[in-house]
């Protein structure tokens, strides 16, 4: 039976039940706006690169790289990575951790901080430069890892998780407590 360009890939290949890596980072969205950053965390942890580096026999690419697609079951190779260079998911993977994992997310009227980490994340800092405004933003999470309990702008607590353009310097330091 012919069913067009999909049966023209062999079997676990491609669309042909390949693992395509370039729609993961939309589910790791999907988790983060349900306030399950663990799960988001793991489904990045599944396609990252420095994460992979004990199947790289396996896996059979740059380990530095983002693969279009993993062989699946049913390949000659199952697990082994294709298409490295040529695919969005490292676009796909920066826009998801920074974000909505991390949650530094650019807005119109300012700088929106909404994390989504896994509830046992360390502390962690962002330099982000946006709208000729640098801000060091230290995130330290509570035991959910999501929710912005306190947010310091310049030793002055604001109210809220976004700071507002008109408000900020040229040089900020954010600190960003988490439920």
């Amino acid at each position: 039976v012919e069913y067009g360009e999909i049966s023209t890939y062999p079997a676990g290949y491609k669309e042909n039940a390949g693992i395509f890596c370039h729609n993961n980072p939309w589910i790791m969205i999907g988790e983060t706006n349900i306030g399950r950053g663990e799960r988001a965390w793991e489904y990045y942890k599944k396609i990252c690169p420095a994460y992979l580096e004990e199947i790289s026999d396996l896996h059979r690419t740059e380990p530095y790289v983002y693969a279009q697609m993993i062989a699946g079951k049913d390949a000659f190779k199952p697990g082994e990575a294709k298409n490295s260079w040529l695919t969005g998911t490292a676009a796909w993977n920066y826009y998801a951790i920074t974000r909505h994992i991390l949650g530094i997310q650019p807005d119109y009227d300012g700088l929106r901080i909404d994390p989504c980490v896994p509830g046992d994340f360390n502390e962690y800092r962002v330099l982000r430069k946006i709208r000729a405004k640098n801000f060091s933003i230290t995130v330290k999470p509570g035991g959910r890892g999501s929710g912005v309990k306190r947010l310091i702008l310049n030793g002055q607590e604001i109210e809220g998780n976004v700071i507002p353009f008109e408000i900020s310097r040229d040089i900020n330091e954010v600190i960003v407590e988490l439920n």
